[in-house]
């Protein structure tokens, strides 16, 4: 077995100091362009790499973000994480995915071990933390961020689309275009995203004199969603309007609708979802929907975790991001929006 190379080999090699090679494979650390390339010439000649470990032990930072997120089927999911690991691995930073439940005491059970592995930080994508396990982090140095999730706690700082306003414009969408049996399918009754989603679409309905038609929770799952549209559109008196909590069950409710139950999209139900996933821009489904900026989100999140990292005694932000809604196909468009 080759014995392991080191830094010293590869300081004689390059005509550097070892203190020099150290400070090339230190990511944000000062070194001369000269000086770099003359070091990873001589590492890719000799086969050398940076022991990680050994220098998280040294300098008591382990440069690797925790991501712990609760489902990738929803389609926004693996776009948005791919985005958060591009960002961190640009500023020097891996990633250590885990997977969680909504059940809060699965996810506290799965930080919990994030710890162990002395990350800098945690990112939760849609799942939530308790205050026990939050008091945890804070004392171990370890900063959380909330990605696509809020809390009643003000004592973390999240990141997530404004919810309450995407669901007031859906409102008007559907009001302004003469609908009159006016339905939403929610998430999962615990989620921020589903509650804010839910208020903001009663409220703009509320706010021009009507009132939801029908209700129901999908749980962010296809074959929640599909049930809870059978039973809702499988009678004479179905809902004219439906707004979907998330793109990736209202492609289920699209499906069952058309396949199921005869009925036309936009001509018998509009449809409408929230997210903007890749597949909704496609002509088989043409989903009118509210975006999320996952491009915003990401680069607000990264900068919050970022900057705790750095200033542990920061104050916690919460950003809403604005989401626009993208009109398409799938609804009947009032007069006067594009």
């Amino acid at each position: 077995m080759a014995e392991r190379v080191t830094s010293f080999q590869v300081a004689k090699k390059a005509g550097v100091s070892q203190s020099a090679v150290s400070r090339v494979f230190t990511p944000g650390a000062s070194v001369s362009p000269k000086t770099a390339l003359k070091v990873r010439e001589a590492a890719l000649e000799l086969g050398y790499r940076p022991n990680v470990l050994a220098r998280s032990l040294i300098t008591g930072k382990s440069r690797i973000i925790g991501l712990v997120v609760a489902y990738l089927d929803n389609y926004f999911y693996p776009v948005a994480l791919e985005k958060l690991s591009n960002a961190l691995q640009a500023r020097g930073y891996h990633v250590l995915v885990f997977m969680a439940s909504n059940d809060s005491q699965a996810t506290d059970q799965v930080i919990d071990e994030l710890l162990d592995y002395q990350v800098d930080g945690i990112i939760t994508a849609s799942v939530g933390i308790s205050n026990d396990l939050t008091n945890r982090c804070e004392a171990a140095g370890v900063p959380v961020v909330l990605f696509n999730r809020s809390q009643d706690s003000t004592s973390l700082s999240a990141v997530t689309s404004n919810n309450f306003a995407g669901g007031q414009s859906v409102a008007r969408f559907f009001v302004e275009g003469a609908h009159q049996r006016i339905a939403y399918i929610g998430g999962w009754e615990g989620a921020s995203t589903q509650r804010d989603r839910e208020a903001g679409f009663r409220d703009g309905l509320a706010e021009l004199g009507h009132a939801l038609y029908d209700h129901a929770l999908g749980e962010f799952t296809v074959d929640t969603a599909k049930d809870v549209a059978r039973t809702m559109f499988n009678r004479a008196d179905h809902p004219d309007a439906v707004f979907v909590a998330t793109d990736h069950m209202a492609f289920a409710v699209i499906d069952v609708l058309r396949s199921e139950l005869g009925l036309r999209v936009p001509q018998d139900v509009s449809v409408v979802g929230y997210d903007d996933a890749p597949p909704a821009a496609l002509a088989a489904y043409d989903l009118t929907t509210v975006r999320q900026k996952a491009n915003v989100m990401v680069d607000e999140t990264v900068s919050l975790m970022i900057e705790k990292i750095n200033n542990p005694a920061s104050e916690p932000k919460h950003i809403k991001v604005e989401s626009p809604l993208v009109v398409r196909g799938s609804a009947k468009i009032p007069k006067g929006w594009t």
